[in-house]
């Protein structure tokens, strides 16, 4: 798939992720950790046609990921969790978006140092770094639904429930 055009598909998705817990939202498992799950799993495999990795560029990949997962977690513990109309919800606040700046500023010097210390530029993927990131949030917010003790908003239909083959 072409660079350019996979790289605006996750800009955009990311985008109206965003959007989307900035107005408010009312999460559910598919909502929290759909994004994040394809976006490690497009990392993994964007990783994965790395030519030539070696353990220099595996050892700073794990420690990016330590560190996108608990910058992730950083920026879920600044998200509002709320109970509203019988289920709970989520919104960005503007401590959040301080939280994605420092996480923004963070990567990109992890990023620099890495390469700097002889890690290959390319075995660090942006989406495997988003999908950590998010990843983290995740769990964060996850948790501390859980621990409010409202329900989660139920499963939408996705795009192929009810679909059936002929």
């Amino acid at each position: 798939m072409n660079v350019w055009l996979l790289a605006s598909i996750i800009a955009v998705v990311a985008i109206a992720v965003v959007i989307k817990r900035l107005v408010g939202e009312p999460p559910n498992a598919r909502d929290l950790f759909g994004p994040p799950v394809v976006l490690v799993a497009l990392g993994i495999w964007s990783l994965a046609e790395v030519d030539g990795l070696t353990g220099t560029d595996i050892g700073w990949v794990v420690g990016g990921a330590v560190l996108a997962v608990g910058l992730g977690a950083a920026r879920g513990a600044t998200v509002r969790v709320y109970p509203q109309d019988g289920m709970l919800f989520q919104r960005y606040t503007g401590r959040t978006f301080l939280a994605i700046a420092a996480t923004l500023a963070a990567m990109a010097a992890f990023g620099f140092v890495a390469v700097r210390m002889g890690m290959n530029e390319d075995a660090w993927p942006i989406k495997l770094s988003i999908g950590l990131g998010f990843l983290g949030e995740a769990l964060v917010v996850g948790a501390r639904g859980l621990a409010v003790g409202t329900p989660f908003a139920p499963e939408r239909p996705g795009l192929l429930d009810g679909y059936t083959r002929r």
